[in-house]
């Protein structure tokens, strides 16, 4: 087949447990299912956002099981075998590889965009402007592209890609080549990152044909290749199920960028691991501070989801949408009130939100999960 005819396919990566959104994010509805930022679930907006450049039909969610019942309510108008669940999470090289060899199973090849459902993206035009490029880029057997995000602040929390020399243009949009990924540096080292302009968020947004991705995983990831292709005998038949209940947890537990992307980008000769810079308002909404940070319209205002009497009360954000809600003389806090639960947090404190799921875990209050 060729580049020029290749179907282009998305797989959302929805199979994340977000944590940090307690109590209103649970095992059975996480963040992606939830309505953070805006009156749809993350997964709908992704799913929206990117509707125009893939029809329904070839849009893939690798998901859980415990979320797939409720993913099938979210995108009901996707085909139900284009809803792949893990029988347990095993990363998302291993996520990534499961929905390669369903692509290569319905068309033999395939462009690949690989995309988290929990992200929010402002300018969605300029994103899809963008995901073309990369796709157009990708159309070349062997090259791997990867959108990275302009940092606006010395982050410690996300990976990072270091630019190389610029290889060419797609659709008018620059290309560069990956000199190596960085996860998770220090803060020296973040804020030396942020000054020589040479640095790019990782977004986890990847762009591949199906056949270049499952050469990579062969090539580096032997062991999860070869289980995979022995799980891809099984699709369409009767066997899957107990073919993937038996194979996939022997997978390595590892992230793509770990065992694909470093490692491709050390290989001698032309690069082959590309960089196109994306400035679309991108926001991974990692805590109820980012939520906050992205609807609020002022300094110091007070967001809420229902009513609000506030009296000398400055920069909150308060989800009790059921309730009215009285704030006097607190500032800066989280307030999160669900049936079951009440979380009240220190704004600048919400990253830490993870913790309280842990100690629930620890103490088995599952009803609570």
């Amino acid at each position: 087949m060729s580049p020029r005819d290749l179907p282009v396919c998305a797989v959302l990566l929805a199979g994340g447990r977000g944590t940090r959104f307690w109590p209103r994010s649970r095992m059975r509805t996480p963040k992606q299912l939830l309505n953070i930022v805006g009156r749809e679930s993350m997964l709908r907006q992704t799913a929206r956002r990117v509707g125009s450049l893939v029809p329904a039909r070839y849009m893939w969610v690798v998901t859980t099981g415990d979320q797939a019942a409720a993913v099938r309510r979210e995108l009901p108008t996707l085909p139900a075998r284009n809803i792949l669940a893990e029988p347990v999470g095993r990363n998302t090289a291993a996520a990534i590889g499961l929905a390669a060899v369903h692509l290569a199973n319905e068309h033999g090849d395939a462009l690949m965009a690989v995309l988290p459902s929990d992200a929010y993206v402002r300018d969605g035009a300029e994103y899809r402007k963008l995901v073309r490029a990369a796709l157009d880029q990708a159309r070349r057997p062997g090259h791997l592209v990867v959108l990275g995000i302009h940092p606006t602040r010395p982050e410690t929390g996300y990976g990072y890609i270091e630019r190389g020399a610029r290889v060419g243009r797609s659709r008018g949009v620059p290309v560069f080549a990956v000199r190596r990924f960085t996860e998770k540096p220090a803060l020296p080292e973040a804020r030396q990152y942020l000054a020589s302009g040479k640095y790019l968020w990782n977004a986890g947004m990847f762009i591949w044909r199906v056949s270049t991705f499952l050469e990579n995983l062969k090539q580096f990831l032997l062991p999860t290749h070869a289980a995979l292709e022995e799980l891809s005998h099984a699709i369409g038949t009767s066997r899957y199920p107990s073919a993937l209940g038996g194979i996939y947890p022997r997978l390595r537990n590892i992230s793509v960028d770990y065992a694909v992307m470093e490692p491709a980008t050390r290989l001698a000769g032309e690069p082959r691991v590309s960089v196109i810079p994306a400035d679309v308002g991108w926001s991974d909404i990692g805590s109820w501070e980012a939520v906050y940070e992205l609807v609020t319209k002022h300094r110091g205002e007070n967001v809420s989801a229902g009513r609000l009497f506030a009296l000398d009360a400055q920069g909150n954000y308060l989800w009790s949408p059921k309730k009215l809600v009285a704030a006097i003389g607190v500032s800066d806090l989280v307030v999160v009130d669900t049936d079951d639960a009440l979380l009240l947090c220190a704004r600048h404190r919400s990253q830490e939100v993870g913790k309280i799921v842990r100690w629930l875990e620890e103490k088995r209050h599952t009803e609570l999960l």
